[in-house]
């Protein structure tokens, strides 16, 4: 983690300052208030903490502020009420990514009243506030006097429920606001239908985006708020905790808590995120108006008759339905939203084979079908989908070999995803076509015979940092649980959660960034030896291949693999000795080679003794350090280092009495005859006499020489 240096206010001339997503940690240094003819500051996206410095008020040609940190702590300073040509204003964590992950919002201790002089920002048109303020009657009237506001994010307000004065001026906005979020306030039904109840339709045609996230809301807000939909291109009421009452006098009075098909018409076809709230039944055919349609995290069972009915989804291009309780046979009525990019069923129930109608999805880039119980070979039809980045069909029933069509149709793979299946026959040579590919996980299947040794042309794997091309900069990374995936036809992310597996646990990297240059063969029936093209992906960061029938040595060009974290060979039949390159590799963390036939001494070197006795058990003619078992030859090899010890130890000694006497003779000599010449005045001036004596005799030598040159010059 590095700091913003102080030495950044010495650039007084300095007009733009982007640090944004740079990793800074530490306090903001109050020298940024120097740079005074500053128009634009971004330091969103870091890891800052301490007190916003109140010298950023001196900057007043500011049209652009975002400080953004997890940690900020204080109060906002009253001196940003100076800043009078500001734009846009961002303090504390709201960026999308931190919106998704609201745990993070805890970590902000941004607090105190909110200055009232915030109020004398004409010309802002984005607030995004984040914070545990301290909210108070009079606090808002400040709110109201930003005319030119028409973007209005608040973050954790806590206590926004319990001041009317506050939601009566955000209310006053909303005829011109574009965008309004309100995440994580404790909002209940009836504050929400106060800030909109006064308004008809016809004053929403500015607002686009609205997101009530993490809030506590009911069924009736929703359909209140689907009557003011009609100009919305975002709506947001996930994590609301939103489930349908059950009693007839309700607005939704169906009594198996499905949403009723409203007869509403989006024209503007909207993103719609109704994430981990409580809603079931059958999924209503209105919502297939959405161009981005998630409701991952509830309890729909039935998605048959939403897809199979009369309707076509004609703009959707993503839909999660992802952790709900869909059991049913997978539906095979996939032409009615054949625009989509982005279609995640994990972690449900459906049952059967994967049906022909998926390959009418030809834009699809990504695939989920993770931890259900599909059966049958992958269905050809899937070919067609030319564009998938991601394909993940991992915990089910999925039978057959890996069609060579994967590797033929889908070279734009980056990550391919097949772990705990029932897949089986050879790797296919096609396989090692995905040159794009970054992560690959074809463990705990029936795979058999040898490891394809064309594996060098996974060209992103070849390469020891990730190549920024225009397929592979399409995967983003940001924390240990969230990822996107950038379409490039729609301009959106979709989130994605990608896991891997080390010694059969379930586990997630500490850098996820990393995760994406891995390959994962382990719990199959692979025999023959390790082909040493492996040898040549030196951006690889993580390679699993046990619990296989390996055999042979592990190549010697093990060590070129100088960016591997994790290595896990155990449980085959490697034999010979472990190659010394192998304590080249400085970042090695886990290691794994027990249970084989290795022999030999353990190699030496700065990695491979500080591992765990376990990572080298079960190898019978293994020795030397972590291990117990010594090797041949350790006992004369301790007698000599001794005796080496013991001379080592005499030439000590000889030099030290060396070193001092030279030190005592110097302090002798030099002090002796310094000493006499300050102390005796008789030796002090005939010192003095002789080097008066030495400098005329030195001067009169340089005369006489220059007279003999300029003489034999004339002549």
């Amino acid at each position: 983690m590095s700091y913003i240096p102080e030495f950044t206010g010495s650039f007084t001339n300095l007009r733009y300052l982007d640090l944004s997503h740079s990793s800074f940690g530490g306090r903001i240094p109050p020298t940024l208030g120097y740079l005074l003819q500053l128009r634009y500051l971004d330091l969103g996206d870091n890891i800052l903490w301490g007190e916003i410095p109140f010298q950023i008020g001196n900057l007043k040609h500011l049209e652009y502020l975002d400080i953004g940190g997890f940690y900020l702590s204080g109060k906002i300073p009253y001196q940003i009420g100076n800043l009078i040509k500001l734009q846009y204003l961002s303090l504390g964590s709201n960026t999308l990514l931190y919106r998704r992950n609201m745990e993070n919002y805890a970590s902000n201790c941004l607090s105190g009243a909110i200055p009232f002089r915030m109020g004398n920002l004409p010309l802002l048109h984005t607030l995004r506030l984040s914070g545990n303020f301290d909210i108070q009657v009079t606090d808002a009237k400040w709110l109201s006097t930003l005319h030119s506001l028409t973007i209005l994010e608040l973050s954790s307000l806590h206590n926004l429920s319990s001041s009317h004065q506050w939601l009566q001026s955000i209310r006053e906005l909303i005829p011109n606001l574009s965008e309004l979020r309100l995440i994580n306030c404790d909002l209940l039904d009836n504050d929400v239908q106060s800030l909109f109840h006064s308004h008809s339709s016809n004053n929403f045609i500015s607002l686009n985006i609205l997101e009530l996230s993490s809030n506590t809301l009911t069924s009736s807000t929703l359909q209140f708020l689907f009557n003011f939909s009609f100009h919305l291109q975002e709506l947001d009421l996930s994590h609301s905790n939103i489930a349908l009452p059950p009693y007839p006098c309700s607005n939704f009075p169906s009594l198996k808590g499905s949403i009723p098909n409203l007869q509403l018409k989006l024209p503007y076809r909207p993103s719609i995120n109704l994430n981990s709230n409580r809603f079931e039944g059958k999924i209503p055919l209105f919502l297939l108006q959405a161009s981005e349609l998630l409701l991952s995290g509830n309890k729909f069972s039935d998605l048959f008759s939403f897809l199979c009915g009369n309707v076509t989804a004609a703009s959707m291009a993503t839909l999660d339905l992802s952790d709900n309780q869909i059991k049913e046979q997978f539906s095979d009525c996939w032409k009615s939203v054949n625009r989509l990019l982005f279609l995640d069923l994990s972690n449900n129930q459906l049952s059967g084979k994967i049906p022909n109608s998926m390959g009418t999805l030809v834009k699809l880039e990504a695939l989920v079908l993770r931890n259900n119980s599909l059966m049958g070979e992958l269905p050809s039809s899937l070919k067609k989908s030319k564009n998938l980045i991601m394909l993940d069909v991992s915990e089910n029933i999925l039978s057959g070999p890996i069609p060579s069509w994967v590797g033929e149709s889908m070279q734009q793979l980056i990550i391919l995803i097949m772990r705990g299946n029932h897949f089986s026959g050879n790797l296919p040579l096609h396989i090692c076509y995905l040159k794009h590919i970054q992560l690959l996980d074809l463990s705990q299947n029936k795979f058999s015979e040898g490891i394809p040794t064309c594996l060098n042309n996974f060209t992103a794997l070849s390469e020891k940092s990730i190549n920024k091309t225009e397929t592979q900069s399409r995967v983003h990374w940001y924390n240990t649980t969230y990822s996107e995936i950038y379409s490039f036809y729609s301009g959106t992310y979709y989130a994605l959660h990608v896991t891997w597996t080390w010694k059969g646990v379930e586990r997630i990297f500490k850098h996820p960034e990393l995760l994406l240059q891995s390959i994962d063969l382990s719990c199959n029936k692979l025999t023959g030896e390790m082909p040493k093209e492996i040898t040549y992906m030196v951006g690889l960061v993580s390679l699993n291949l046990s619990r296989n029938h390996l055999s042979g040595e592990i190549p010697s060009g093990i060590g070129n693999l100088s960016s591997l974290d994790f290595l896990d060979l155990s449980r085959n039949h490697l034999s010979g000795k472990i190659p010394s390159t192998l304590s080249n590799i400085d970042r090695l963390a886990m290691l794994d080679l027990s249970n084989n036939h290795l022999s030999g001494r353990i190699p030496w070197g700065r990695q491979l003794q500080t591992f765990d006795v376990s990572s080298f058990e079960g190898n019978v003619d293994l020795c030397g350090k972590p291990l117990e078992e010594s090797c041949p030859g350790d006992e004369t090899v301790t007698k000599s280092k001794g005796a080496e010890v013991d001379d080592e130890e005499d030439k000590s000694v000889l030099y030290g009495a060396l070193y001092m006497s030279l030190g005592i003779g110097f302090f002798t000599g030099f002090w002796g005859l310094l000493g006499l010449l300050l102390l005796w005045q008789p030796w002090r001036m005939a010192y003095l006499r002789f080097l008066n004596i030495l400098i005329d005799y030195l001067l009169l030598m340089v005369a006489l020489n220059r007279v003999k040159c300029q003489s034999w010059l004339k002549d």
